[in-house]
């Protein structure tokens, strides 16, 4: 079995993106703000939107299951309150829900929360406790900058975080680490916002103490990575100057990276650096890079080809493919030993 980690909704049929238009708007003028109930999304329009984007190319290129999250780039926790955020995200999260509830062999939902910037993110707890345990959720996306490329919220490290990080314990589930959009001109969001993110993330776990205050807590950082695979000696020379232990017994029983590189040279290097034990195969498709390689003629999102290609044996192939999500996401492997998978 070959399970993607990481799946978003970018996909959607456009009512979703005019309710939400119109939820901005209200923002400003009351009036024009919508209620939950005014947004109609049928079945057909839901399975109709998938069959012939993400459900088709996963049939090409040969994926079987995918971790399936509400659209990253519109989570955007800066815009407007609390509120805001937590209708958005219930939306949202129960969009992806119906989506496994129509495909329940490929997808498996995965939820964002309703962060706001400078709330309590106790107020979060809700919608996680709802999604886990009414909608089998598997994991959720922890936004660490919801002021959205102003990095105002604290650190992962600090005890601002833990009440989330205690309901994650509480139901084994991990956390991918994802920014959502960048509303600061200095930061594009998917090329330098996300990768800054991801790279910003494992920095301030390598500088802290997080997992011996939490030593079951997992992450999940996308997008390979960002620096840290190519800056591996920087890190490990960083933590040693630190008085850190080494990185393997540091961080390495609790971070874990994903394999959406999009050349071949990057996924070599990632797992030539990254202990394959740490590595889980992830497309993000369809995602931010969309088009064809000219210089490979296929997909530069097709990250099974690169796997295909890398320098590892069966063993640390399936591991990247199945085994590591199965351990990492304890509650998609429940659910697929339900199914007798």
């Amino acid at each position: 079995m070959i399970i993607d980690i990481h799946g978003h909704y970018t996909t959607a049929p456009k009512a979703l993106e005019t309710w939400r238009n119109r939820q901005i708007a209200g923002i400003t003028g009351p009036s024009e703000m919508p209620k939950a109930s005014e947004l109609h999304i049928g079945d057909d329009e839901l399975r109709e939107s998938i069959e012939s984007n993400q459900l088709r190319l996963m049939r090409e290129r040969g994926l079987d299951l995918t971790i399936f999250s509400p659209r990253a780039s519109f989570m955007a926790h800066h815009i407007g309150d609390f509120q805001v955020s937590s209708i958005w995200a219930a939306i949202c999260n129960e969009l992806c829900f119906r989506v496994s509830q129509i495909f329940p062999e490929h997808f498996i939902p995965a939820a964002m929360l309703p962060q706001s910037p400078g709330v309590d993110v106790a107020t979060c707890i809700p919608e996680l406790v709802k999604c886990v345990e009414e909608y089998g959720n598997v994991a959720i996306n922890l936004n660490p900058d919801p002021s959205g490329g102003h990095w105002t919220s604290p650190p992962l490290s600090d005890r601002y975080w833990y009440p989330i990080y205690e309901k994650m314990v509480e139901y084994d589930i991990p956390a991918m680490i994802h920014v959502s959009t960048s509303c600061n001109a200095c930061f594009h969001t998917t090329g330098a916002h996300y990768l800054n993110a991801d790279t910003t993330a494992f920095m301030q776990c390598l500088t802290s103490n997080l997992f011996r205050d939490f030593p079951t807590l997992r992450f999940v950082i996308p997008h390979g990575g960002g620096a840290v695979p190519y800056h591996w000696g920087r890190f490990r020379g960083l933590a040693q100057e630190l008085k850190k232990p080494l990185l393997k017994d540091h961080l390495l029983n609790n971070v874990f990276f994903d394999t959406c590189v999009y050349h071949q040279p990057g996924i070599d290097l990632l797992t030539r650096v990254i202990p394959v034990d740490n590595i889980l195969f992830a497309s993000e498709m369809i995602g931010a890079v969309r088009g064809i390689d000219p210089e490979t003629g296929n997909y530069f999102d097709d990250t099974k080809r690169y796997i295909e290609t890398a320098h590892i044996d069966a063993d640390e192939r399936y591991k990247i493919y199945e085994g590591n999500a199965r351990r990492v996401y304890p509650r998609l492997d429940a659910a697929l030993k339900t199914k007798g998978d």
